[in-house]
C-alpha cells in the first residue's frame, strides 16, 4: 500500500473508534433505553429498587421491583458546574494569555508559560485531594458566607451555605483545571501575530491596550473559541476531582449555588459498585445510558463549535472571495 493509503487508514481510525464506542454504548444500553424511555432525561429519581427480591418482568425485560431511573439532576449538575467553570476560567485564561504574550518577554515568559501548562498535566485526583483538604474548608468558612451576606437578595446566592461541598466549589475546581487549555492555546496564537500589525496600530496612535483589544484579539477569535470548547469538553467529562468536592447528591436538584450536586461522569463512577449488585443488570445498563447521553452532549457541543467557526469564517470573508 502507498503512504497516502496508510495515512488515510490512520486518520480514519480516529472517527471509527468514536463510532465504535457510541455503537457499543447504544447496543449495551438499549434495554435501559427501552425501559426508561424519554423520562430518563426529565426525571430526577435514581432508585435501584429492591435488590433482594427476585427480578420481575416488565415489557419483556428483567427489572428489580420498584426500580426507576432518571438523570435530570445529573444533567443539571453537569451543565451548571461546567458553566460556572467557564465563567471563571475564560477571563482568567484570556488575561493570562495576554500577560504572557504581551507583557512578559525572554526567558521569564518561557518559565511562566511552563508552569501554566504544567497545571494541565497534574492528575485530576491531585486536584480533587487539594480541593477536599484546602478548597472545601476555604469556601465554607470564607467565600460562602461573604456571598450569602452580600448577594443573598439574589435567590441563587441565598443560604443555607452548607459545608463547602457543592456546585460553586466544583465549578471553581473545574475552572482551575481548564485555565491552562485556554491560556496556553491563546498565548501561542497571540505570539504568532505579526509584529508589523502591532507597530501599525501604535503608529496610528493606539495605546497598547487598544492595540491588544481592537487589533490583536479580533485576529485570534477563532482560536479563542476553539480553546473554550476544548476546555468545555474537559470540564464536561471530569470525574474524580468533581466527585471529591461536589457532595455527590442523589435525586436532588440544587436550590442555590452552594448546594451539593452530582455530575454524569462522577455519578457513573460512584454508583458502579452498587449497580453491579443489581441481579437484573438494568442498573449497569442505565449507567451505560448515562455515558451515552454524556457522549451525545459532548458531540453536539463540539459540532456546534465547529458550525460556529464555519459561519464565523463565512461572515468575516470578503465579498467575492473563494
Amino acid at each position: 500500500m502507498t503512504f497516502r493509503t496508510w495515512l488515510a487508514i490512520v486518520a480514519g481510525a480516529l472517527p471509527a473508534s468514536l463510532v465504535a464506542v457510541l455503537l457499543f454504548l447504544a447496543l449495551y444500553a438499549w434495554p435501559a433505553i427501552h425501559f426508561n424511555g424519554w423520562g430518563f432525561v426529565v426525571r430526577d429519581s435514581w432508585n435501584l429498587g429492591n435488590l433482594y427480591a427476585d427480578p420481575v418482568d416488565i415489557a419483556g425485560m428483567s427489572v428489580q421491583p420498584g426500580a426507576q431511573y432518571g438523570i435530570l439532576f445529573l444533567i443539571v449538575g453537569t451543565l451548571l458546574s461546567t458553566l460556572i467553570a467557564l465563567l471563571l476560567a475564560v477571563p482568567v485564561g484570556v488575561g493570562a494569555a495576554i500577560f504572557l504574550a504581551e507583557a512578559v518577554a525572554g526567558s521569564l515568559r518561557v518559565w511562566i508559560s511552563f508552569f501554566v501548562e504544567l497545571l494541565a498535566a497534574i492528575p485530576s485526583v491531585v486536584f480533587g485531594l487539594w480541593g477536599y483538604v484546602v478548597l472545601i474548608p476555604f469556601m465554607a468558612h470564607h467565600v460562602f458566607p461573604i456571598l450569602a451576606d452580600g448577594l443573598g437578595f439574589i435567590p441563587i446566592f441565598a443560604g443555607p451555605t452548607g459545608s463547602g461541598y457543592g456546585l460553586l466549589t466544583a465549578g471553581v475546581l473545574l475552572s482551575l483545571m481548564i485555565v491552562p487549555f485556554i491560556a496556553a492555546t491563546l498565548r501561542d496564537a497571540l505570539v504568532s501575530q505579526p509584529a508589523p500589525l502591532r507597530e501599525a496600530a501604535m503608529a496610528m496612535g493606539a495605546t497598547r491596550f487598544e492595540t491588544i483589544w481592537r487589533v490583536i484579539l479580533p485576529g485570534v477569535v477563532k482560536v479563542l473559541i476553539s480553546a473554550i470548547f476544548l476546555a468545555l469538553g474537559r470540564a464536561l467529562g471530569e470525574t474524580m476531582a468533581v466527585l471529591m468536592v461536589s457532595g455527590n447528591a442523589l435525586n436532588y436538584l440544587p436550590q442555590n449555588i452552594y448546594a451539593p450536586i452530582s455530575t454524569m461522569a462522577a455519578f457513573v463512577v460512584s454508583q458502579l459498585d452498587s449497580a453491579l449488585q443489581d441481579p437484573s443488570g438494568m442498573a449497569v445498563r442505565s449507567l451505560a445510558e448515562i455515558a451515552l447521553v454524556l457522549s451525545v452532549i459532548s458531540i453536539v457541543i463540539n459540532a456546534a463549535a465547529r458550525l460556529m467557526l464555519v459561519v464565523w469564517g463565512r461572515v468575516g470573508r470578503p465579498a467575492g472571495a473563494a
